[in-house]
């Protein structure tokens, strides 16, 4: 993709979506690898989503990917790390791949995840995470920035 592309959303941190990419779960890449995953977790109809502290916004609970761990993994270690929301890996749906650009011009994937829970756990603040929020994504949010690139991708795993 050239820089003349436009983006498919764009975050208020300069993160750029650069293509959704609907491959089988186990594809590997020889550029731009799988560095983070992420999972949209829906309650009722509300997405979850976790105001993470040093940067001041909204997102979908998510990180990176530790040595020797899978993509699915690290979706469930990052929700239960961020939420408190444990779920099993199979009951993450995989919906497809991010390729995002970082502002410092970086390319990287991510493994993106959904599922639902019919039960919200009690949330305790930690030192990442200062709130989270169950979100219908029209109604405003608390105060904070919005990870539009997170909101984009939760949207598309719901169609």
């Amino acid at each position: 993709m050239s820089d003349t592309t436009a983006p498919l959303a764009t975050g208020p941190l300069g993160m750029r979506l650069l293509a959704f990419e609907r491959l089988p779960e186990d594809t590997r890449f020889s550029e731009a690898p799988v560095a983070y995953s992420l999972v949209a977790l829906w309650h009722a109809g509300l997405l979850l989503l976790v105001h993470v502290r040093h940067r001041d916004c909204w997102e979908l609970p998510g990180g990176g990917i530790d040595p020797g761990e899978s993509a699915r993994e690290a979706a469930v270690r990052e929700l239960r790390e961020e939420t408190n929301h444990v779920v099993a890996p199979a009951a993450l749906t995989f919906a497809g791949f991010a390729k995002t650009s970082l502002p410092d011009k970086r390319v990287l994937r991510g493994a993106f995840y959904h599922g639902e829970t019919a039960d919200p756990t009690a949330f305790e603040p930690n030192d990442e995470i200062s709130a989270i929020h169950w979100w219908n994504l029209e109604d405003p949010l608390p105060p904070g920035r919005l990870q539009t690139v997170d909101t984009y991708l939760a949207a598309l795993a719901r169609s």
